[in-house]
This record gives C-alpha cells, sequence and structure tokens, in this order.
C-alpha cells in the first residue's frame, strides 16, 4: 500500500508540473501541441484505435476511412485542448470578464427554472468541455451538484475536485452518493448528470445514433419523482481554445403533457435524441473512445442467437 501511494503522488507530481506547462504558454501554442499530440495519440500509438474507428463507422455511415482517421485525429486534439483550458480556466475567467469567453445561447428558460423553487435536472455529455459548464454556472451564480466516479488516484481526485468546486459546483460520488442525490432535488436543488454512459444490460434501451445504447434509469425516474425540469446543455468551443458558447438544447417540465415524455423510456430516449443533435454540430468534439455501445437488448441478443 505505501508503494501504491508512493506512485500515486509521483504521478500526481507529474500532473501538477504539466499543469503549470500549459498555464505558463500562450493559448497559441498549446494549441499547436495539442495538434501534435494528437498525431501521436491516434496515428502513432493508435490509442483505442479499433473502438474510436468503430465508433465512427456506426455513427457516421457515409465517411470514408481517411475522413474517419481524420476526425479521431481531431477529437484527440480537442482533449489535449480540453485539459490545456481546465487548467487555465481558473486564472482567466472570472466574473468580471467571463463575456470575453464564453456566449450563452437560448438560455433563458433555463435561467427561469434555476431561480424558481422547484429542482433542475441537467442532462449533459462527454461533449466539448463539460467540465467548463458546471465552472460558468457556479460563476454565474448557481450552484450545481454533479455526479462523478472518485479517482482511483486520491492526490488527483482532490486536485480535479477543488476545480470542480471553485465556483460553487459541489461533487457526489458515483458510488453511494444516491441519498445525497434525493436530498438536493428534495431541497430544490439542481443536479448535473454526464449521461451517455453504458448502464449495462439492465439498463434502460433507447437509440441513439441510429444504435441501441443503454441509459441509466435513475436519471430521468429523478426528474419525473421530483417534478424536477430537465434541461439538455452543453458547452460547445468556437472558433478557437477558451471561447464556448453554452447551449440548452431543450427543456422538458413534467407538469407538461404536451411534451410527450411521461415515462422514463420516453424521457430517456428525448434527451439522447437531443445529445446526439448537440454532438452532430461538432463532432470533434465528443470523446468517440467511450465504449458506448458494448451489447445489444438482452431481447435481441437472445433473437440473435436463435437465428
Amino acid at each position: 500500500m505505501r508503494k501504491i501511494a508512493v506512485v500515486d503522488y509521483l504521478v500526481y507530481l507529474l500532473v501538477r508540473v504539466l499543469i503549470c506547462f500549459a498555464q505558463a504558454i500562450r493559448i497559441e501554442t498549446g494549441q499547436r501541441l495539442a495538434r501534435g499530440l494528437a498525431w501521436v495519440a491516434n496515428d502513432l500509438l493508435r490509442i483505442r484505435r479499433g473502438v474510436v474507428d468503430e465508433n465512427l463507422r456506426h455513427a457516421f455511415p457515409s465517411l470514408s476511412e481517411e475522413s474517419r482517421r481524420q476526425l479521431a485525429r481531431r477529437m484527440w486534439e480537442h482533449l489535449f485542448i480540453l485539459a490545456l483550458e481546465v487548467a487555465n480556466a481558473p486564472r482567466k475567467i472570472h466574473e468580471t470578464n467571463w463575456r470575453n469567453y464564453v456566449k450563452l445561447g437560448d438560455v433563458a428558460d433555463l435561467m427561469r427554472f434555476l431561480l424558481g423553487d422547484r429542482p433542475t435536472v441537467i442532462v449533459t455529455a462527454h461533449f466539448g468541455n463539460f467540465e467548463l459548464g458546471g465552472f460558468m454556472l457556479g460563476l454565474l451564480g448557481f450552484p450545481t451538484h454533479t455526479v462523478a466516479r472518485n479517482l482511483d488516484n486520491p492526490y488527483l481526485d482532490r486536485f480535479v475536485n477543488r476545480f470542480r468546486s471553485a465556483t460553487g459546483q459541489h461533487i457526489i460520488a458515483k458510488n453511494g452518493g444516491y441519498d445525497e442525490i434525493l436530498r438536493v432535488l428534495a431541497s430544490g436543488g439542481t443536479m448535473s448528470f454526464l449521461a451517455d454512459q453504458y448502464a449495462g444490460p439492465k439498463g434502460c434501451w433507447v437509440e441513439f445514433f441510429g444504435r441501441p445504447a443503454s441509459a441509466h434509469k435513475a436519471i430521468a425516474l429523478l426528474s419525473l419523482e421530483h417534478d424536477a425540469p430537465m434541461a439538455v446543455c452543453g458547452a460547445r468551443r468556437l472558433d478557437q481554445p477558451m471561447h464556448f458558447e453554452m447551449q440548452v438544447m431543450g427543456i422538458a417540465d413534467p407538469r407538461d403533457a404536451e411534451d410527450g415524455v411521461g415515462s422514463v423510456r420516453q424521457l430517456t430516449q428525448w434527451y439522447s435524441g437531443l445529445m446526439e443533435t448537440m454532438i452532430r454540430q461538432s463532432p470533434e468534439q465528443y470523446w468517440w473512445l467511450h465504449r458506448r455501445w458494448k451489447a445489444p437488448p438482452p431481447a435481441r441478443a437472445h433473437r440473435d442467437k436463435a437465428a
């Protein structure tokens, strides 16, 4: 255990050194470095190359192999720029100058719910700079509670959570945090979820990029049971690093019967469809290295086996 702790601390120190380097260089220089590192990760080391290519092939069947390779390389560039932005955001974006970096889309309805006395559920994906999304909401005076998995490295976990909570975002552990989620919603607070992760064979199966995908049932269930409006949001990078658009793709209110999202599956399919629409705007800003589609639905797998 002592050896593991030493290794974890050395990794933490290495990350801190890299962050200091990222903060010391110009953003433009960091962007050029990100482009080079993307080539190394995608073309030289081929990290998760098979998973990324399979996901892109299913999501965009009309793309050629070369186009998929270029899109995968741009995804890696986006990931390295995301890390650069997270390192610099607390030093550069403040209450007085955030308008220089962030453009607000059509957020009026969301602001109305956040200012009201009902709880609110925000869902987003591993798209754009989702870390800056929670950071910006806190900076604008709307603290959120976000569910996140604890990192295996405790030093890095504390460091990352300090960034996430710098403007008022509160982190709830993915494992064992359900009671705290209930308390937040019961008190009229705002819960935020990354809702594009595989939920296992017993999840709620919906269509996502034309393929069956398992989503967590609890997100929609919490919205319906707590009378909490659900908003699908994103923080899409614009034409250069450190410049974003805060998007609200849609809002579903459990009190509005005309929305047609009165069941867990309907609501889950609704937000999954809006996340897909958001991702298609800038597909290079999505984490295609996730194993989002791990297996077909159990019933379909049974039919395929019988056939």
